[in-house]
């Protein structure tokens, strides 16, 4: 099959140059289309079920709404996980479902499951809506909108205000003002709810309308409402009940329809003109008559336009009040392209902004780790490149060699892209990760047949004329001797990949890539070699070619490198050969040592991303007021704009409405991207934690926006370890939490401990009085109906300003509700007469918890933690020690352990598994060329002196094994298993001629030792990119990776030259004996 296929590429040269081109141009072309991403989609199937229950204390939305929707979708098909969220007002649902599942047919699943239990929700609930289908990478872009401070309107005129300088210009309702644009001629600046309004009714609309975007989350501002606050006194004065009311303005801004009128041949449209816009007009709104005369709505209420309460959530830019709109993609959309239409969107909005109004989207833009991360591998795979073609030159001294070997790489790179694009694969820092690992062994196949062909045309040429072959014949000869080879090397480093995609879950999806690039890539090289190869050969290094090269005074010299090295190698070998023993056993000692490095090694999952961005979660005690947790935002923010390296900030605190990364009002989460300058990133986070320490009754997480995610996707906690306590008595789990707390905060290495905040919250209940309600004739749903209203207050219609939307409210005035007293002392109906709330109903302060955690149907209190400066399985084992030592649970009460140690164990393990059944493959087709069972063992040798190399390089950089290194261990023992073939398969040959075993030994290190050293020195150089730059965006993964195969690389190679020719020789004497 091989002979056959390096025959047709010799009789058809024109045809494999032809397809050679045109791969190149389709690879091209394909690389510019392709979606650019950093990571691959690495988001668990996950639905979310969002339900908004207005005014719910979180214990009735626990019961009343979450616990229904768990209990109909736990247990649905392929459901692996629910957790849920519930807090004042709102209920979330996280339906998790096996890796693998369709997202379609899971939101299909938990659609019809939930419209089972539709029935049993209470009627004041909203309906449960399924979250956007985004990922944990969806956030592309935040908007944040500002009211710049130096731009003031005063009566028509716009001022600039600054140090020294005082200007005007005439604002043009047109627009079309020389130096700024306003639409709409303002005699005031913008305030937060004018800001709000443009957020929700112009720019959201625009953002939503762009291609590829799935949601649009505002918070911040204030949103405008139409409200008609009730004066409880006057109402009395007027003997107007809430009913009564209740009854005039339900549905009062709706327009009448009068059907049609035929008249004049025309047909005629017939409208009531209720609605409007005018808060005077509505007022005029008769509630009853009194006598002859009408009593209006404004004689009993305030009719006005206001901000909308209760409010559940502020932010803010760089410390000042703004509004910040959350751009998030849908799946399979580019980041990359959607970004540059969001910001072509914003461009044309300005436009139609305010002058006053300031749209800025430098606070998170994931396109920017992108760019980096893209660029960074991009920049180590140019320089692997450059590597590549020194070690080439300076070996092989010919050009044209030099030129044919390098071929393969870009041929292999567009194989590689063509077979990313059919799998639905994006370019990404994997794929690309792949490529860059894979670039040093791509050449290796097209110098073992590039060398065997130009030493066979050398040798062709130099025989007399007559007994010349000709050039097609010597080549195909010369290609043939080195197939096998060729062709077992890249099957043995393929079977050293496959164990990689046995790996399951994120860390599965994250890797996947990286091993399809590096395979197709590696196998294209492969086919390159039998193909094209050959007949570049046959044209850069014909008769002519090879006729001036013979004909110099150095056609029968190697190059000065090659022949100063086997000199050298030579010796060393010699004297090597003469201290069998000792060479052995200080081999032996060095592995034994690395072994119990390795075992002594720290774990973790993956190594830590360098995004640029900071996210940092600050918690203050439940219960504090909106307004309060504002202020101790803002004095985050100050204190993280004193660090030289922060040049803006980003805060949400709270929650936007139905949003799924659901804050309570006690939670602030700040986005602050850096720039590192004269310092690292650890030492960076150190300060950050150290200034926001500061704080007085905070919790502070600190991460990065896509880590978080990751952290919250594995365990349902930003953090890289959860601790979580179940049980049913939230005070007794909070109580058990700060036990654990206070046991393991003395762990070495554990940063951002914290509970989760769990302290009650105040809460007033308005408890009936039911003998007093009797005896005045107050039913139940006229109670409920005071509270609702009265209290929290009833959206009643709807106004309409263009396509612009607003709730009419109706509720009491806020002087009527400012205190406990003043609620008890409110005014309210009771039968035929009016008395104060306090005299049907008592009205007590108590307490209730903040918000309550579930997962798979029981309640959970987490308490979570970061680490730095040690792995995180040494911190997870002391922790769950410390844990089972002192804190003893009472019964009902449970602990697991949650977090990226979780899947870096379940990944160790499956690695281990398929790594042995690589290794037995690797043997099998050892055993299949070699046709030895002794020799095959004595090539695996090869995998011990690997690992040496790699543990020293992972001691030496940090100590940590993560995933991605013990991938490049096993990666690492397919590529270094290629130089003892090398060996094993020359000393054959020549101790087949006559030699003796020595002779054979030396003659044949002699003659591999070039092409081992290209190859090891190729793949082995071409890593150093990536090694060193394991700090960049984008590298984080590859890195750990490379540095493994770096090291294993160069010390098998090292010993390899020494110890198989050792082992040869030994098991040769043993079999001589026989």
């Amino acid at each position: 099959m091989l002979n056959k296929i390096i025959r047709f590429s010799l009789n058809n040269r024109l045809l494999i140059l032809v397809l050679s081109v045109l791969l190149m141009v389709a690879g091209v072309y394909t690389a510019t289309t392709m979606d650019v991403d950093v990571f691959p989609d690495l988001n668990a199937p996950t639905v979310t079920v969002m339900t908004e229950a207005k005014g719910m204390a979180p214990e009735e939305v626990e019961r009343l709404v979450t616990f229904p929707i768990e209990t109909a979708v736990n247990g649905a098909t392929d459901v692996r996980r629910v957790r849920s969220s519930s807090t004042t007002g709102f209920s979330i649902v996280w339906v998790e479902f096996d890796w693998g599942t369709d997202i379609y047919r899971a939101r299909q699943i938990v659609s019809e499951k939930i419209a089972t239990v539709m029935d049993a929700l209470p009627q004041n609930v909203g309906t449960p809506t399924l979250g956007p289908q985004s990922s944990i990478l969806g956030e592309v872009l935040f908007v944040g909108l500002t009211v710049d401070d130096k731009l003031k309107i005063e009566n028509g005129k716009l001022k600039i205000n600054s140090t020294g300088t005082h200007e005007e210009h005439e604002s043009h309702p047109d627009g079309n003002n020389s130096q700024f644009s306003i639409v709409n001629s303002q005699l005031e600046n913008t305030s937060l709810q004018d800001l709000r309004t443009l957020a929700d009714w112009t720019i959201r609309p625009r953002l939503l309308a762009t291609g590829g975007v799935a949601q649009v989350a505002v918070l911040g501002g204030e949103v405008k409402e139409y409200q008609i606050l009730l004066n409880p006194e006057k109402m009395m004065h007027y003997d107007v009940s809430l009913g009564e009311v209740m009854e005039v303005v339900s549905g009062m801004n709706q327009n009448a329809t009068g059907g049609t009128l035929y008249e004049y041949g025309n047909e005629y449209i017939i409208r009531g003109m209720l609605s409007t816009n005018d808060v005077d007009e509505i007022g005029r709104t008769v509630v009853k008559r009194v006598g002859d005369s009408s009593l209006l709505l404004h004689h009993i209420a305030d009719v006005k336009v206001g901000d909308q309460r209760p409010k559940f959530g502020m932010a803010s830019l760089r410390t000042e009040p703004a509004v910040i709109l959350t751009v998030t993609k849908q799946p399979n959309t580019s980041t990359l392209e959607l970004t540059k239409k969001l910001d072509a969107t914003l461009e044309d909005l300005k436009r139609e902004l305010p002058a006053d109004v300031k749209v800025t989207t430098d606070v998170y833009r994931q396109e920017r780790f992108i760019n980096s991360s893209i660029d960074n591998v991009k920049r180590s795979l140019i320089e692997g490149a450059i590597f590549v073609v020194i070690v080439l030159f300076v070996f092989l001294m010919n050009v044209r060699t030099t030129l044919i070997s390098l071929v393969t790489i870009p041929l292999a790179f567009v194989a590689a892209i063509l077979t990313l694009n059919a799998f639905g694969l994006t370019i990404n820092t994997m794929s690309l990760g792949g490529l860059a690992i894979a670039i040093g062994s791509l050449v290796d196949d097209a110098i073992v047949d590039v060398e065997n062909v130009y030493k066979r045309l050398r040798e062709n040429r130099a025989l007399p004329t007559a007994q010349r072959r000709p050039v097609l014949t010597v080549i195909y000869d010369a290609s043939k001797e080195v197939r096998m080879p060729i062709l077992n090397s890249t099957l043995i480093i393929i079977a050293s990949f496959v164990p990689l995609f046995f790996l399951t879950g994120m860390e599965g999806r994250m890797l996947a890539p990286l091993g399809i690039a590096f395979i197709v890539a590696l196998c294209a090289s492969t086919l390159v070699a039998l193909t094209l190869t050959p007949v570049l050969c046959s044209y850069l290094l014909g008769a002519k070619n090879i006729e001036s090269s013979v004909n110099s005074d150095r056609s029968d010299k190697e190059p000065f490198v090659t022949r100063w090295l086997k000199k050298g190698y030579t010796r060393l070998l010699s004297w090597t050969l003469c201290h069998c023993w000792p060479v052995l056993g200080c081999t032996i000692a060095i592995l034994i040592v690395a072994l119990v490095a390795f075992f002594g090694l720290g774990r973790s999952f993956l190594p830590p991303f360098n995004e640029g961005s900071f996210t940092i979660n600050v918690a203050t005690l439940p219960g504090i007021s909106l307004e309060e947790s504002d202020k101790i935002g803002r004095r985050a923010e100050e204190l993280l704009l004193t660090i030289p390296e922060i040049q803006t900030v980003g805060r949400k605190t709270g929650r936007a409405e139905l949003d799924e990364h659901a804050l309570g009002v006690n939670v602030s989460e700040i986005e602050a991207p850096f720039e590192l300058s004269d310092r690292s990133k650890d030492e960076l986070i150190a300060e950050v934690r150290e200034k926001l320490g500061t704080l007085p009754g905070v919790n502070v997480e600190v991460g990065a926006p896509i880590s978080h995610r990751i952290d919250a996707m594995l365990s349902g906690t930003r953090a890289s370890i959860a601790v979580k306590i179940f049980g049913t008595d939230l005070n007794e789990m909070y109580r058990i939490g700060n036990r654990v707390k206070a046991a393991v905060e003395n762990v070495e290495g554990i940063a951002d401990l914290n509970v989760e905040q769990q302290v009650e919250r105040p809460q007033l209940k308005i408890v009936p009085k039911r003998d007093v309600m009797a005896k005045y004739g107050v039913t139940m749903p006229e109670f409920a109906d005071m509270v609702n209203v009265l209290l929290a207050g009833e959206p009643v219609s709807q106004v309409y300003e263009g396509r612009r939307v607003f709730d009419l409210t109706l509720k009491v005035g806020d002087d009527s509700r400012a205190t406990a007293e003043d609620i008890r002392r409110l005014i309210v109906d009771a039968g035929d007469t009016k008395v104060p709330l306090g005299q049907i109903a008592d009205v007590v302060s108590s307490v209730g918890p903040n918000t309550i955690n579930r997962e798979n149907v029981e309640r959970k209190v987490v308490v979570s933690a970061n680490v730095a400066g040690r792995d995180l399985r040494g911190v997870v084992t002391d922790m769950r020690r410390i844990v089972e030592e002192q804190i003893e649970l009472p019964e009902d009460y449970h602990i697991q352990y949650g977090g990226q140690f979780e899947n870096e164990e379940n990944a160790s393990r499956t690695i281990l598994i398929a790594s042995l059944f690589a290794i037995m493959v690797i043997f099998m087709l050892l055993y299949n060329q070699f046709r030895s069972l002794v020799q095959s063992a004595v090539i695996l040798v090869n995998l011990p002196l690997a690992l040496i190399g790699g543990v020293l390089v992972l001691w030496l950089t940090g100590g940590e094994l993560s995933i991605p290194a013990l991938i490049g261990f096993i990666s690492l023992f397919g590529i270094a298993t290629r130089n003892g073939m090398l060996l094993i398969e020359r000393y054959n040959d020549l101790h087949a001629e006559g030699y003796s075993v020595v002779e054979s030994v030396l003659r044949g290190s002699a003659d591999r030792l070039t092409p081992i050293l290209m190859t090891a020195l190729t793949t082995a150089l071409a890593l150093i990119p990536l090694a060193l730059g394991g700090d960049l965006p984008g590298n984080e993964i590859q890195s750990p990776m490379a540095k493994v195969i770096l090291g294993g690389l160069a010390t098998s190679t090292l010993l390899n030259g020494f110890i198989v020719p050792i082992m040869y020789i030994l098991i040769a004497k043993k079999e001589s004996k026989k």
